[in-house]
Parts: structure tokens; C-alpha cells; sequence
């Protein structure tokens, strides 16, 4: 077959299927029916058009289903945000509970701390012998309503370390003052002072008074003149019924001729605590105390500590 014999064949071929095509595509319109057309390009004899029908209700149906499917998708996805948002959302609250909770035990621990400080503000006026001036009027509170914070509570604790601190010191100091003899331990008139006396029993010499002589009512209540520790309690030569109580660093007192001793020895007594009775025994010309201080063993003049 020549050449031009072949390309008058082949254009009739492709004639001939574009007129069954186009006859293919008319019946098409006419169908309520989607038609997709494929042309297999193998050899030439056996070159076919081939056609795939879908009906309308079953693109639809396609088209709705993957409408579907892209929906469930989304709202998917959507619900995985929101679970991650839920879960952030509960760390944050968990952790924000947290912190409500230790700043919690912190105020707790606060309050505490203030309760002992006023506790030892009530001792600490008890042992300085004031009387305190806030009544209740005094709790009387305002101002602005901040957010507490912990920056607050550091600043609130800070403070109140120092003013633990500055307590214990002044207690300490206190105590230490309350150890001094300076509480007068019974009221009276003072008949003899430290130092040269005459014998009060006659005879016209002179000899050395260790202490002085207060002269009180028979029973009246003698109280210690200063915090310590009993040391002695009973009958001792010329002193009669004494207490002797030490004070700390040598410090002691002596309280002679009691009609009645109230404390015994071990014992430790707090400035003002009654320790026993006025009384005439011992060397004694009648009802009196006689109250020394000695410092080291040495009597020391009572007027140097007594206000």
C-alpha cells in the first residue's frame, strides 16, 4: 500500500469515529446521563472509543458523601483543638491550685507565727510589768483590697523573721532584767540599812548589817525580788526561817526571819511570787525582814538594785 493510500484510509477512519462520536455526544445531551469517553490509542485496527455512564443520583451521592467525610474531618479536627485547649486549660487551673494551695499553708504558717509573736508580746509585757494600752478598739482595720501575692508573702515572712528575732533578743533581755533583785519584797518601813549599825540587842557596840531591815505585820506576804531558783528553804543560825535564791551569774538574795516558808528548794520562782511570810524568828527583836543581796558570796548593798 503506497503512502497516499494509507493517509486516505487513516483520515476516513478518524472521520468515520468522529461522526460516531459526535452521534454518541447528541444521544448524550438527549440522556439524563453523565457519559466520559476514553480513547484507547493502541493500534490503529483495533482504536475504540469506550464509554463509562454515571448516573446523576450517584454523583450526588458521591458529592454529599465526601461533603460528609470532609465535615467529620473538621469537626475532627475541631474537637482535637478543643480537647488540647480543655487539657491546658486543666494544667493551668491544677497548676494555679497548687499555688492557692502553698500560698495557703503559707498564710497558715504566717498566722501561726503571728499568734506566737503576740503570745510573746503578752509575756514579754507581763514580764516588764506594763500594762498594755491597746483595748479593742484598737483592731479597728481598712484599706484597699490587693491581691495577695507571693511576693507579699515573702515580704510578710521577711518580717516576720526580723520581728521573731528582735523578740527573742528583747525577751532575753528581760529575762534578764526580771533576774535582777528590783522588786521591793514586802512593803514597810525601813528600820536598819546596809552597812555599821548598832546591836540592836544592847550592850552599846556596833557591828556589820548585811542587809536591810524592813519592818512589816506579822504574816504579811514577802514575794521574791527577783526570777530564780530556790536554793535554800529552812532554819540557818541568826537568819532564822530563810529562803535564798539564786538569780544566775552569782547573783542571790536572802529573805531571814519568816514566820513561815512557802516555797522549797529546786524551786523556781518568778519575780513577785510569794515565798514566804514575815516573822520574828532567828536573831530577831521583833516582825520584820531582813532582805540581803550578795554577789559572789559578798553581801551587796539591796538599795543598788531596788528602784
Amino acid at each position: 500500500m503506497s503512502f497516499s493510500a494509507f493517509c486516505s484510509g487513516l483520515t476516513g477512519f478518524t472521520f468515520a469515529k468522529y461522526e460516531r462520536a459526535k452521534k454518541e455526544t447528541f444521544s448524550m445531551i438527549k440522556d439524563d446521563r453523565f457519559y466520559a469517553f476514553i480513547i484507547a490509542g493502541a493500534s490503529t485496527s483495533r482504536s475504540r472509543v469506550r464509554r463509562i455512564s454515571i448516573h446523576p443520583k450517584l454523583l450526588k451521592c458521591f458529592a454529599a458523601l465526601m461533603v460528609m467525610l470532609l465535615s467529620a474531618a473538621v469537626y475532627g479536627v475541631y474537637s482535637l483543638a478543643q480537647q488540647a485547649r480543655h487539657l491546658r486549660m486543666a494544667r493551668e487551673n491544677n497548676r494555679l491550685r497548687e499555688e492557692n494551695e502553698q500560698q495557703r499553708r503559707q498564710l497558715d504558717t504566717l498566722k501561726n507565727r503571728v499568734d506566737a509573736v503576740e503570745d510573746a508580746s503578752r509575756r514579754l509585757v507581763e514580764m516588764s510589768g506594763l500594762e498594755r494600752q491597746v483595748g479593742p478598739e484598737a483592731r479597728s482595720a481598712g484599706g484597699p483590697r490587693l491581691p495577695l501575692k507571693a511576693a507579699t508573702i515573702d515580704a510578710v515572712e521577711q518580717t516576720a523573721r526580723q520581728l521573731e528575732r528582735e523578740l527573742s533578743l528583747y525577751e532575753a533581755a528581760l529575762r534578764e532584767r526580771a533576774a535582777l533583785p528590783s522588786f521591793w519584797p514586802v512593803q514597810g518601813e525601813i528600820s536598819d540599812v546596809f552597812g555599821g549599825r548598832r546591836d540592836p540587842f544592847g550592850g552599846g557596840t556596833s557591828e556589820f548589817h548585811s542587809g536591810q531591815d524592813i519592818v512589816a505585820p506579822w504574816g504579811t506576804p514577802v514575794a521574791a525580788a527577783g526570777d530564780g531558783e530556790v536554793s535554800f528553804a529552812g532554819s540557818q543560825g541568826g537568819y532564822g526561817s530563810v529562803v535564798i535564791v539564786e538569780h544566775g551569774g552569782g547573783l542571790s538574795t536572802r529573805y531571814a526571819h519568816l514566820s513561815k516558808i512557802r516555797v522549797t528548794a529546786g524551786e523556781r520562782v518568778g519575780r513577785g511570787r510569794q515565798i514566804g511570810d514575815v516573822g520574828s524568828t532567828g536573831r530577831s527583836t521583833g516582825p520584820h525582814l531582813h532582805y540581803e543581796v550578795r554577789l559572789n558570796d559578798t553581801a551587796v548593798d539591796p538599795r543598788h538594785y531596788l528602784p
